[in-house]
Formats: structure tokens, sequence, C-alpha cells
């Protein structure tokens, strides 16, 4: 009974040393015996070259493409580099594993040494092929920040990452675990069990922030609003500042900075400010009661006038789409105190501080307009009639009869 590498042989086969665990069968019962004596120098000389050949023309490979990445490029060229990136380590360690693996079949090997000869080179089989699965997000990665980029979005800078990181995470486990069952010859079943047990574990401690990271990346492909536009959301009116993992933040037109979770945002409704094509502006004027109806057409004519006089009639005759927006006016009703003119009109664009001097100019030129024209403007009031008036003992007075005339009683 000899002990050489760690491994007891004897005439019964090779047996693991005592202590030890389970092991893969191509791992177990290696012995060196009769390698040498089997194999002349020139075999050994042939898996040198193999091995310095495969090395060597793994390095050559390896460069050519790192340095055609290397150069700066758009569209499909920028996959192909992305592509040749990506190869480069893996193709290297590829040409490696088969300038090794050719050498080592050529020469004569006992059964266990053979097995363990086969097992080696499939864990490197399996190493190449998920390295350059674990590389290929990068191809993932580059076509998604293209699609943030026509899509105007800020994909590229916050959810992009965490895919890449995510779809690593899930290369890297699922490789572990294939090399496990079908290199090493270990049962997956119970570790995917344990593991699928602690995921429930912290999926239930972490059901918040699960919440508020799935409503970032709602907000972030449904893009309701983008940071720079005013919202109002939960009485909260102003920019948005930052989109965050776990929640946004509004910097509000007194100047306060409000946390609001993703989670609720998603779940409510938020108005979008802006996004607005226009702004509406709707005013209403009142003239006094005693304004003849020859006046009140007067003053809506020269509201229509306003409507298309140069510097005022530019911004508010604009489009949207295949919609006309025209500016309007109607006496539109009578009032408590006062008859009521309804203006109304869109701003073009939606720019505020412009929109206010538009309408500070427009009404400016109405009050000169309606000055010019002896139209009065009409405010709050009340008129009270008093019991001896002649008008009211007039309204007061029984109808008079049908063959005279009625005459008022004096005091």
């Amino acid at each position: 009974m000899n002990q050489i590498d760690g491994v007891v042989t004897g005439q019964g086969g090779a047996v693991p040393p005592a202590g030890g665990g389970a092991v893969p069968g191509w791992l177990n019962g290696i012995s060196l015996n009769g390698l040498f004596s089997d194999n002349g120098w020139e075999k050994w000389l042939i898996l040198l070259v193999l091995i310095v050949a495969g090395v060597t023309a793994g390095r050559v490979v390896s460069a050519l493409l790192r340095r055609a990445a290397l150069k700066k490029s758009e569209g499909k060229e920028a996959f192909r580099q992305s592509l040749a990136d990506s190869a480069a380590g893996p193709l290297n360690l590829a040409l490696i594993t088969g300038g090794l693996a050719m050498g080592l079949l050529q020469l004569r090997l006992s059964e266990h040494l053979l097995s363990f000869v086969h097992g080696t080179i499939t864990l490197l089989i399996y190493v190449v092929a998920f390295w350059f699965a674990f590389n290929l997000v990068s191809l993932v990665e580059l076509a998604l920040k293209r699609f943030a980029s026509r899509a105007e979005t800020r994909l590229h800078t916050m959810v992009v990452p965490l895919i890449r990181r995510s779809l690593r995470i899930f290369v890297v486990i699922v490789g572990g675990l294939i090399i496990l069952n079908n290199v090493f010859g270990q049962n997956v079943g119970a570790w995917l069990a344990g593991l699928g047990i602690v995921g429930l574990g912290v999926s239930l401690a972490a059901q918040d922030s699960l919440k508020n990271l799935f409503g970032s990346i709602t907000i972030l492909l449904d893009h309701p609003f983008r940071p720079g536009e005013r919202i109002v959301f939960s009485g909260f009116d102003g920019p948005v500042e930052e989109i965050g993992f776990r929640s946004i933040k509004i910097r509000t037109l007194t100047g306060h900075l409000v946390t609001i979770p993703n989670s609720k945002v998603v779940s409510e409704a938020v108005e979008n400010i802006g996004a607005r094509p226009y702004i509406r502006h709707v005013m209403t004027v009142t003239i006094t009661y005693d304004t003849p109806a020859e006046k009140v057409q007067e003053a809506v004519d020269i509201v229509k006038r306003l409507f298309e006089e140069k510097g005022l009639k530019e911004p508010i005759h604009g489009r949207v789409g295949a919609d006309e927006f025209p500016p309007r006016v109607y006496f539109s009703g009578y009032g408590d105190w006062a008859l009521r003119l309804m203006i109304l009109y869109w701003h073009f664009p939606p720019v505020y501080w412009d929109y206010m001097e538009h309408a500070q100019r427009f009404n400016l030129r109405l009050l000169q307009e309606f000055n010019r024209a002896g139209i009065s403007f009409a405010f709050p009031s009340e008129t009270v009639f008093l019991a001896g008036d002649l008008k009211s003992r007039l309204a007061a007075a029984p109808p008079a009869p049908a063959h005279g005339r009625a005459r008022p009683r004096r005091r």
C-alpha cells in the first residue's frame, strides 16, 4: 500500500484519505503511478509545445481584439467593438485550454487520472462560457444606453447600472450552481432551497425598499415627469430636482426640499405642470350696469382688436398638433353688481415669465382703450333705494285704471 499526493492506493484501488469528505469522482483515486514510465520524452515535448502554442495564440488574439475595441465608434460598429472586448479574455483562456487539452489527452493516462483531466478541462470550458456571458452584459448595457438617449430618460444614469449589476450577479450565481452540479457533483437542490428561504426572509424585511425600487423603475420607464419639470403632488408644488431609487425630491416654490417615496408617487395622481403645451389664461372684465348695449359691443370689439395687435398677437395664436387655439371674448352674463366680459386665450410657448410679461402688456392696452372709449370698469357696490324715492313709490303704486291715468298722491 502506497500514499501518493495525499491519496492512498493499494490492491483494492484508490481510496480517499482518512477524515476526508465526499469528493467528485474525477478527483477521487488520482495516482501518478506509471505516468512518467508510460510516456516518452517526445510526448512531454508535444505537451509543452501545445501549451506554449495555446498561450501564445491566446495572447495574440486577445491583444488584437482589445486593440480593435479601443477605437471610438458609434452605432453598429460600437457593438462590434464591445463584442470584441467581451470576447478577448475568454478567448485567451479558451485557446490556452485547447492547447492544454490536446497536449494532455495525447498522453497515456490511468483511468482516474484521465477522469481528472476531463474534469479539469470541463471546468475550464464552463469558466470560459460564463466569463463570456458575464462580459456580454456590456452589450445589453450599451443597447439600453442607446435606447435611453433616444427616449430622453435618465435610464443611462440610474436603471442601466442596476440592470447591469443584476444580470452579472445572475450569471455568476447560475454559473456557480451549474459548475457545482456538473463538475463537482454537488446536489444544488438543497442550496436552492436554502437560497429561497433566505430570499423570502430578505424580501419580507425589505418590502418597502423593494416597492420604492420598483417605483423608481416605473417612473423612469414611464417618465410621467422628468428632472426639472414642475409638478404638483399631495399639495407640494415645485420642480423635480432628483429621481432616486428610493424617492424623488421636489424643491417647492417656497424653497423647501420635499422627499417623497417612489411607491407613493406611482400609486397616486401627479399633476405635471412642466409638461403643459401652453398656459391657459382666463379673465373676467366687469363694466358698470349703466353701460349702454352699444358700448358693451364696443368693449367686445376692442378686445378682439387687441387680439390681433402686433406685439400681443404672436404668443396667443398657436397650435398643438392639428388643434388651433384662437383667443376668444364674450359678453358672458350679468353679475351681482356688473356686466361681465369673459376673455380667454392660450399662451405659447408655456414659459411662465414670458406669459406674465404678455399678460401685463395686454392688461395695460385694455385699460388704455377702455378709458379712451369711455367704458367704465365696475367694482363691487350696492345701490340702496329709500322708501320715499320717486322710483320706489311708482313701483309700489297700484296699476292705473284702464279709462284714465293714475295721479301720484301728494303729502
